[in-house]
């Protein structure tokens, strides 16, 4: 089975210890991966403004870089949820097609297509888990709070075998920070007060380290912690689960 790694543009340029923990664990769990040299942006940031069809670029080019795949697999769930539903302005050729289904979030793969949930890692901190919007209602990672469905998460299937990590319990457990993408830049005042509020829920819960599946939204909190000299930490759920402590 071949994987195509896909790392997001944020990732790439700030967060290259994620793309790092994804690679690693993946290979860990006994997958042949590559890395496309050649791939871009999958064109959301031009979508979520409002100019998708200046995106068809950047969406063509990642259909070509990723095609030849099996799976294709990232560690961001708004990046992974946009080509899953965003490609359907190009033309649905059986490529854009195979593309579209067979991209997972880094957790979702996991889970579902390999059928793991205990990984062999260990990490003795207390843990807050940020449910990003895109991941939790447009992925399906988990059930959400205003609807009346069973509950589950596949975030915390995962942390909850993770070693000595204890993993915290929030007063609002799935409520949006406020980064949005574009709209913390065109609405910064609001998107700085959600993040705020979610951050002072996870200090009130106890929590040393916040992790999630989206690094977009953990960059924006992690940003406000930074600005506020806040003691949390900060990291992507990947580099959690690739942990050895």
């Amino acid at each position: 089975m071949k994987v195509g790694l896909f790392i997001p543009c944020y990732i790439n340029q700030l967060y290259p210890q994620v793309a790092i923990a994804t690679l690693e664990l993946l290979e860990k769990l006994g997958q042949d991966v590559y890395y496309p040299e050649g791939q871009t942006c999958c064109g959301q940031p031009l979508g979520n403004s409002g100019y998708e069809e200046n995106s068809k670029g950047a969406c063509q080019i990642f259909v070509e870089n990723f095609k030849e795949y099996d799976y294709i697999v990232g560690p961001s769930g708004s990046c992974i949820y946009h080509v899953k539903h965003h490609f359907d302005i190009l033309e649905q050729t059986p490529e854009v097609i195979k593309v579209r289904d067979n991209a997972y979030e880094l957790c979702e793969f996991i889970v579902k297509v390999l059928g793991k949930i205990n990984l062999g890692a260990s990490f003795p901190y207390k843990v807050g888990l940020h449910k990003s919007c895109h991941g939790l209602r447009g992925l399906k990672l988990g059930s959400c709070s205003e609807k009346m469905d069973a509950y589950y998460s596949i975030e915390e299937n995962l942390l909850n075998q993770v070693i000595g990590l204890k993993l915290m319990i929030l007063s609002r457990k799935d409520e949006c920070c406020g980064f949005g993408g574009t709209f913390s830049v065109f609405e910064e005042a609001i998107s700085v007060k959600m993040g705020k509020d979610r951050i002072k829920d996870h200090i009130d819960s106890h929590v040393e380290v916040i992790t999630g599946a989206d690094h977009s939204c953990l960059m924006h909190l992690e940003g406000l912690i930074n600005r506020n000299k806040q003691p949390l930490k900060v990291m992507h759920i990947a580099e959690i689960l690739n942990s050895c402590i």
